[in-house]
């Protein structure tokens, strides 16, 4: 500064200037990462200002989600000094600016998500989109500070309903595993039984060729016993007499009486006894 009026940022090396009262140099350490606390504080230097003590700040952390749920969120601002003449000349207090920023670039991200997001696999993307709003704001201040990472530190329902969440929580991951369970008894059954209902399928088809085969034979053979009956009527008819004699009679006793025997006595035969005899 000359006179108390900002000239220049000078670059690393051989530099010189008037002494004061004429020039007056100032040195913040760019180099440094600073950190913000938001939602919660801790025994930390944040940079431009320091804070004591541990403990939510619900002012800060409570926020409203896209699916009108609450969510109490403690996340961490890490910057450095990018331009060091906006940085000390275009803001006025550095520290309550990045807070500010990231507060309202948090909160318009968590307005946008789900409570489940924002508590599982989320909080990478919310990390992400939080540090790009803020350094956005940040740029339109001209605060020449430089946002390097977001981090969050905890993401929970409010204290007043976390034991009712995990409720809600453990009754979901049960509905889950009964899901997967159902589906891998489906994945089971649904296979087997469609190898049933082939093989029954298949079985009912071979019994119905067999019996349209058969059908088929039986037609073809009445068919040839008629030709044969036109042919010669009684010696189809004697023929097909004895054929039948042959099976009804193939497995009983049988008594043999000839008619033609005019003697009183009953002339019988033992064929039965004389064929046991004979074996």
């Amino acid at each position: 500064m000359r006179f108390g009026k900002f000239t220049s940022t000078t670059q690393p090396g051989l530099n010189y200037h008037f002494p004061y009262p004429v020039e007056t140099v100032l040195t913040p350490k760019v180099t440094k990462v600073n950190r913000m606390d938001i939602g919660f504080r801790s025994e930390r230097d944040t940079g431009f200002g320091s804070s004591t003590g541990v403990g939510d700040v619900p002012e800060e952390s409570l926020m409203l989600t896209g699916d009108e749920n609450i969510v109490n969120i403690d996340f961490s601002v890490f910057w450095v000094i990018k331009d060091a003449g906006k940085f000390l000349f275009k803001i006025q207090d550095p520290a309550s600016t990045v807070k500010a920023a990231a507060e309202t670039a948090m909160r318009e991200v968590i307005a946008k998500s789900k409570l489940q997001s924002i508590l599982t696999e989320g909080r990478s993307l919310i990390e992400i989109e939080t540090q790009e709003i803020a350094q956005s704001l940040l740029d339109e201040y001209e605060s020449g500070i430089q946002i390097t990472q977001v981090q969050t530190q905890k993401a929970d329902p409010p204290d007043q309903v976390i034991d009712a969440f995990r409720d809600v929580q453990a009754a979901r991951a049960d509905m889950e595993r009964s899901k997967n369970e159902a589906e891998a008894y489906r994945n089971d059954v649904i296979p087997r039984a469609r190898g049933e209902a082939a093989r029954i399928l298949q079985a009912a088809e071979a019994y119905k060729k067999q019996v349209v085969a058969q059908a088929e034979g039986e037609a073809s053979r009445f068919i040839s016993i008629y030709n044969e009956y036109a042919l010669a009527k009684v010696v189809t008819q004697e023929r097909m007499y004895l054929e039948t004699m042959e099976k009804v009679l193939a497995d009983i006793d049988k008594v043999i009486i000839d008619k033609n025997v005019s003697s009183g006595v009953v002339p019988y035969l033992p064929l039965p006894e004389l064929k046991k005899k004979t074996n």
